[in-house]
C-alpha cells in the first residue's frame, strides 16, 4: 500500500517571525535594504543568524564590522525587551509579509520591512495623500492647509503627514475635524513622541487612523531619521501636496522622494515676498503641478483616484455619509431610487420621490455636493459619484 505523505508546515509561528525580524532590525548599521538582501540570500531571518561571519561578509554591503554585529545579535536580549514594551503599551508590529501591510508602501525603492503602529490601516487608506509643509507656517499657510485638507478628507482621501509643527499638525487636526482619516509617520519611536507637545494628540489620532514608525518605541528623535521618515510619508500616498516650504524645508525632501517613487506632486504658490513660499515656487519651476483648488488635485489624480473610488467605494463614502442628517439621508436615498441607467436623476424626480419641500431638497443637495457624494450638472441633473 502507498502511504499518504502529509507535508508539514515548517513556517515558524508569527511570534517567532516577529522576534526574528526585531532581532535583525536592532543590529546597528543594518537598514531595511540590507535586511531584505540578507533574507533573499539566506531564505529567512533565522538562517541569517546561523551564518558564520565569513559567510555574512559574502553579501554585498556587509563588511567585517557589520557581519560581527549580526553574529553577536543572535544572543541579544534587546528584541525581547522591545516586544514586551510593545505589548505593555498597545503597540502592534506589522511585517511587510502581513496582508495588512500597505501595498503602495511596499512598491517604493527602499521600503521598510516592518512598522510599529498604534491604530489600524483600513482599506480606504490606500487612497491617501500627503499634506506637508513648513514647521513655521504663516497664518495664511495654515488657513490654506485647513481648506485643502478639509476638501480632500471630505472627498474620501486619507491625510498623511509627519506629525511636525506647522502644516503637518494643521493637516492632521483638520482631517479629524472633517470626519476623515489621518496617518502620522514619526521619525522617533511611538513612546518618544516628537515634538512633545503633540503627545496628548496621539490618542485622538488612533481613533481616526494610526500613528506609526519604523523604529522601536523608545527610540529618541534624531536628525538623520526625519529625512528617512519622509519616504514613508510619500510612499503611503498616491500624491503629495506641499503647502508653504522654505528653500531648505524637509517638505521638499518629501516632494523629491514622491517624484522618485512615481507619485504625483502638487504645490501651492504664494507671495514672492514670503520666504515660506520659495520652496513651492522652486518645485513649480522644476515641473511640479501648480494647484489652487482641491478639484484640480482630484482631476490630476485622474484614473488612479477614480479606480480607487470604484474598488473601495463603501469605505470611501462611509466617512462622509455617516455625517448626514435625516433629511440629507432621505434625499440621498431618493437620488439612488430615481437614478436611471446612467446613474443620473433630476431635482424634480428627487422632490417627488422624497415628498420633501424643494427648498429642503436643494439645501440637502448642496451639502451632498460639498461632501463630494454627488455632482450637479446644468438642467437640475444630479449624479451619484
Amino acid at each position: 500500500m502507498f502511504e499518504l505523505q502529509v507535508q508539514k508546515d515548517t513556517t515558524p509561528p508569527r511570534d517567532q517571525l516577529v522576534l526574528d525580524r526585531v532581532k535583525l532590525s536592532v543590529v546597528p548599521g543594518l537598514g531595511p535594504s540590507l535586511r531584505h538582501r540578507l533574507i533573499a540570500k539566506f531564505g529567512s531571518v533565522s538562517k541569517i543568524f546561523e551564518q558564520s561571519i565569513s559567510s555574512l561578509q559574502r553579501v554585498h554591503g556587509v563588511g567585517n564590522h557589520l557581519a560581527s554585529a549580526i553574529f553577536s545579535g543572535r544572543t541579544s536580549t534587546k528584541p525581547s525587551r522591545i516586544l514586551d514594551e510593545c505589548k505593555q503599551h498597545g503597540i502592534d508590529i506589522l511585517l511587510d509579509t502581513d496582508p495588512e501591510f500597505p501595498e503602495l508602501l511596499s512598491h517604493i525603492p527602499d521600503p521598510p520591512d516592518m512598522l510599529f503602529i498604534r491604530g489600524t490601516f483600513e482599506p480606504c487608506d490606500r487612497v491617501a495623500i500627503a499634506v506637508v509643509g513648513a514647521r513655521h507656517a504663516t497664518t495664511a499657510g495654515k488657513r490654506i492647509a485647513k481648506t485643502f485638507t478639509n476638501g480632500l478628507a471630505r472627498a474620501g482621501l486619507t491625510i498623511v503627514s509627519g506629525f511636525a509643527r506647522g502644516i503637518d499638525a494643521t493637516a492632521h487636526h483638520e482631517a479629524i475635524r472633517a470626519g476623515g482619516r489621518t496617518i502620522a509617520v514619526l521619525g522617533s519611536g511611538l513612546r518618544n513622541i516628537y515634538p512633545r507637545e503633540h503627545a496628548p494628540f496621539v490618542e485622538d489620532m488612533i481613533q481616526h487612523g494610526c500613528v506609526l514608525s519604523e523604529v522601536p518605541p523608545s527610540t529618541p528623535p534624531q536628525a538623520a531619521a526625519f529625512p528617512r521618515r519622509n519616504r514613508i510619508v510619500s510612499g503611503l500616498c498616491v500624491g503629495t501636496l506641499v503647502i508653504q516650504a522654505s528653500e531648505r524645508s524637509g517638505a521638499l525632501i518629501t516632494a523629491r522622494l514622491a517624484g522618485e517613487q512615481g507619485r504625483d506632486v502638487f504645490a501651492i504658490p504664494g507671495s514672492i515676498e514670503c520666504r515660506m513660499s520659495a520652496g513651492c515656487h522652486s518645485l513649480i519651476r522644476d515641473g511640479v503641478t501648480l494647484v489652487t483648488s482641491v478639484d484640480q488635485i482630484l482631476d490630476e489624480l485622474g484614473p488612479l483616484y477614480k479606480k480607487a473610488i470604484c474598488t473601495s467605494r463603501p469605505e470611501i463614502h462611509h466617512l462622509a455619509e455617516r455625517k448626514l442628517n435625516k433629511v440629507e439621508q432621505n434625499v440621498l436615498a431618493a437620488i439612488d431610487g430615481t437614478s436611471n441607467q446612467n446613474k443620473s436623476t433630476t431635482i424634480d424626480a428627487v422632490v417627488e420621490y422624497s415628498n420633501l419641500e424643494p427648498s429642503r431638497v436643494l439645501a440637502a443637495c448642496s451639502t451632498l455636493e460639498i461632501y463630494r457624494i454627488i455632482v450637479r450638472f446644468p438642467g437640475n441633473i444630479i449624479e451619484r459619484r
